[in-house]
């Protein structure tokens, strides 16, 4: 009677403990969250997005209509952090994150939105659409980047920062058959002269 208690607590034991590892277990996400960083100059930069599939979609003007602005990712907001003030596009921003709104048209060049209210983009619907003079309005910096197309079809969409030296950041965002990179300057300069004058 003894051993059949014993073995009767070890079963529930280790259906316990089975069922809290499954628990545990997290299902793939159909746009897993993705991150991206590189220090040019003095500065560390960070993209964090979630990155969605083409999965045999028409992206571009289908799924995503032209003239209407997009997430720049999927699930939470796309969010680009930097560790010094920069400039994008002649426009300061300071140290910070800031979330990446992006419009697509279907001709001619593209905005890239840096919303300085740590909004997302769906904070901007009214009667179901998007506003887009209040994204405008909340805008820390806004640029204009002539799109590309890509050699090959870009399934997950991804980001990339490359540079060329320490004065200069490229980001690019790649999905399905477009590439949209822009510059960001990060003050190597200006952040010399400051150090310098601090030494003094």
């Amino acid at each position: 009677m003894k051993n059949k208690s014993i073995i009767t607590t070890l079963f529930f034991a280790l259906l316990f403990s089975f069922s809290t590892a499954y628990a545990q277990i997290e299902v793939p996400r159909a746009s897993p969250t993705a991150s991206v960083s590189q220090v040019v100059g003095f500065t560390e930069i960070t993209i964090d997005y979630s990155s969605p599939g083409v999965k045999g979609r028409d992206i571009f003007g289908e799924l995503l209509p032209y003239g209407t602005t997009w997430r720049a990712g999927a699930n939470a907001p796309t969010a680009i952090t930097f560790s010094n003030g920069v400039s994008i596009g002649g426009e300061m921003l300071r140290a910070g994150t800031y979330n990446v709104f992006i419009t697509p048209m279907e001709e001619g060049e593209w905005a890239v939105h840096f919303n300085g209210e740590d909004k997302s983009v769906f904070a901007y619907m009214k009667d179901g659409k998007i506003d887009e003079a209040a994204i405008l309005a909340d805008n820390a910096a806004s640029i204009k980047v002539a799109p590309e197309e890509t050699k090959n079809e870009v399934e997950r969409l991804r980001y990339m920062i490359s540079a060329t030296d320490n004065t200069e950041a490229h980001v690019t965002m790649e999905w399905e058959n477009v590439s949209l990179t822009f510059p960001v300057d990060v003050r190597t300069e200006a952040i010399m002269n400051q150090i310098q004058e601090t030494l003094k």
